[in-house]
């Protein structure tokens, strides 16, 4: 079997609460349940792992942070589905913003 042309997004949803307090893990879990597993439900990956970053007004702050990546085709269908994800996420959390990064790659499952 050869190699897969896909593309590689990683989103980075920091868990700070702009009035104070943080996302609950039982808030992210349902965040991940309702909303980006039903949209890469083939799979994905998340981790743990803590942020730091200058926000609109201008403090450095760190918080604690999940990274999730996943693989998709280049299609506009999973464009949107990584735009809702991180829309709905700043919505529902009062987010500033989520960090994505893109990247073309090539898989293979061995």
């Amino acid at each position: 079997m050869g190699d897969t042309v896909l593309v590689r997004e990683t989103l980075y949803f920091g868990r700070n609460r702009p009035g104070g307090g943080t996302v609950s893990d039982a808030e992210w879990k349902i965040f991940l349940a309702e909303v980006v597993t039903p949209r890469f439900p083939l799979g994905l990956t998340v981790l743990e792992a803590t942020g730091q970053w200058r926000g609109a007004g201008g403090a450095v702050e760190q918080e604690r942070s999940e990274v999730v990546t996943v693989f998709h085709p280049d299609d506009e269908a999973s464009r949107r589905s990584v735009r809702e994800i991180a829309l709905e996420y700043k919505r529902r959390f009062e987010q500033e913003a989520v960090l994505r990064e893109t990247a073309p790659t090539c898989t293979r499952l061995e």
